[in-house]
C-alpha cells in the first residue's frame, strides 16, 4: 500500500492533534514549489510537548503509511523540529519560534487544506490508497473556507 502525500499529512495532523498540538495548519504547496506537496505546521506549548508531538507523528506515519522520514532536524533544541517525508514536511514549533518564523505568512498565497482529524488514521482511509498515486492529491484536497 502506498499512501498519498495528502494522507500522510492527514495522519501526521491527527497524530499531532492526539498530543494536543495547537493551531494545526496544512498548506498545499503543490502548485507553488517543487520542494514538497504539503507543509504541516503546528505548535507545542513547550519543549517536552514538541518532543512528544514529533515522536507521535513519526510513530503514526510509520504505522499507518509505512513511511520513515528522510530526516528529522532540530531535536537538539526542541524549539522548531522539522520532520521531512519528502512530499510532506512537518514543522513543530514552540509558540515563540512559530511567531518568529511565521511560515504561514511566508506561504500566505498557498491554499489551506481543511483537516479531518477524526478519520485520518482510520483503516478505511487507506483502502482507497492501494494502487493510487500522488498525482491526484491536489485535486482531492479540500481548501478551507
Amino acid at each position: 500500500m502506498t499512501a498519498t502525500s495528502l494522507q500522510i499529512a492527514q495522519v501526521a495532523a491527527a497524530a499531532a492533534d492526539s498530543k494536543k498540538a495547537e493551531d494545526i495548519v496544512l498548506i498545499d504547496l503543490s502548485g507553488k514549489t517543487d520542494v514538497c506537496d504539503y507543509f504541516l505546521i503546528c505548535t507545542g506549548g513547550n519543549n517536552r510537548q514538541v518532543d512528544a508531538i514529533v515522536d507521535e507523528v513519526r510513530a503514526k506515519v510509520s504505522k499507518n503509511c509505512e513511511l520513515q522520514p528522510i530526516s528529522t532536524e532540530g531535536r537538539e533544541g526542541l524549539r522548531w523540529v522539522l520532520v521531512d517525508y519528502g512530499c510532506v514536511v512537518i514543522h513543530v514549533f514552540t509558540p515563540e519560534m512559530r511567531d518568529f518564523y511565521r511560515l504561514e505568512r511566508l506561504w500566505g498565497d498557498a491554499p489551506r487544506v481543511k483537516l479531518d482529524l477524526e478519520g485520518a488514521m482510520a483503516p478505511e482511509a487507506f483502502a482507497a490508497a492501494a494502487g493510487s498515486s500522488d498525482e491526484g492529491d491536489a485535486a482531492d484536497a479540500q481548501p478551507e473556507e
